[in-house]
C-alpha cells in the first residue's frame, strides 16, 4: 500500500526514569559517607582519606550523647571536633548541624534546674555565656550528689583553667580522667585547656596510662 502523502513514521516511545530513580540518581552526587561505607550502589567515592579514627569516634560519642538528650556533654564532643580536626571537611560540616541542634536545646534552659542532665546543661550553657562562676557552682552541685560524674569534673577543670588556675584545672582533669578515659580525647583538642599547653603535669596527664580505677567507674554515671 503506498504511503498517504505528508503522512510521518510514528516516534519512537521515550521511556522516562521513575521520580524515585530520578531522586536517587541526584543524592548518589552528593552523598559522602563519613567512613567512606554504606555509599549507594555505582557510586564512586572521591579519594580523599577516611577521617582521622579519634576524631569519628568523638563525633559518635556526641550523637550518643544527643540520643540520651545529654546536649551538654554532646556539645562539649562536637566543640572538640571542629577545635581538633578543622581539616575533617565533611565531619566538620556534619558536626556544626548537630552542635546548632544541641545549643538551641542548651539555651532553653530550665528556670530552677534540678536533675543532674538539667544541671549540667545549665553549666554548660553558663559557660558557653561567660559565666564561669555559675558554671561552677551548678557543677558542684552536681558533685554533691554524684562525686564520680565525668563531665561535672571536666567543666570545673575549664572553669580554673579559664581562671589561670592552671594547678588546679590539672587536678580537675585527671579526676575525670580516672573516671572517663574517653576525657583525655576530648581535652586534648578543648580550646579552653589552651593555657595549660605548656605545662609539664598537663602533658604528662594526657600521655599518662589510664588509671586501673577507670573501668570501675566509667559505668557508674547516672544517665
Amino acid at each position: 500500500m503506498a504511503k498517504r502523502a505528508g503522512s510521518r513514521p510514528p516516534k519512537p516511545e521515550v521511556r522516562r526514569p521513575s521520580q524515585s530513580q530520578a531522586v536517587a540518581k541526584a543524592a548518589a552526587k552528593v552523598i559522602a559517607p563519613i567512613s567512606g561505607r554504606n555509599s549507594p550502589v555505582g557510586y564512586q567515592a572521591p579519594s580523599a582519606p577516611p577521617p582521622a579514627s579519634e576524631a569519628v569516634s568523638m563525633f559518635q560519642r556526641g550523637m550518643e550523647a544527643m540520643q540520651r538528650h545529654a546536649y551538654a556533654d554532646a556539645a562539649r564532643a562536637f566543640q572538640a571536633i571542629l577545635m581538633g580536626f578543622p581539616g575533617e571537611r565533611t565531619l566538620v560540616e556534619r558536626t556544626r548541624v548537630y552542635l546548632a541542634l544541641c545549643e538551641r536545646e542548651l539555651n532553653r534552659r530550665p528556670v530552677a534546674p534540678k536533675t543532674i542532665e538539667e544541671r549540667l546543661t545549665s553549666a554548660t550553657a553558663a559557660l558557653n555565656n561567660g559565666n564561669d562562676a555559675e558554671a561552677a557552682e551548678l557543677a558542684r552541685s552536681v558533685l554533691g550528689d554524684d562525686p564520680k560524674h565525668d563531665l561535672a569534673l571536666y567543666l570545673l577543670a575549664v572553669v580554673h583553667a579559664r581562671r589561670g588556675e592552671a594547678a588546679a584545672a590539672v587536678d580537675w582533669l585527671a579526676q575525670a580522667m580516672d573516671v572517663s578515659p574517653d576525657v583525655r580525647a576530648q581535652a586534648r583538642h578543648d580550646v579552653d585547656f589552651q593555657s595549660l599547653r605548656e605545662l609539664e603535669s598537663f602533658r604528662q596527664l594526657l600521655d599518662s596510662p589510664v588509671s586501673a580505677r577507670s573501668d570501675a567507674h566509667r559505668n557508674r554515671r547516672p544517665r
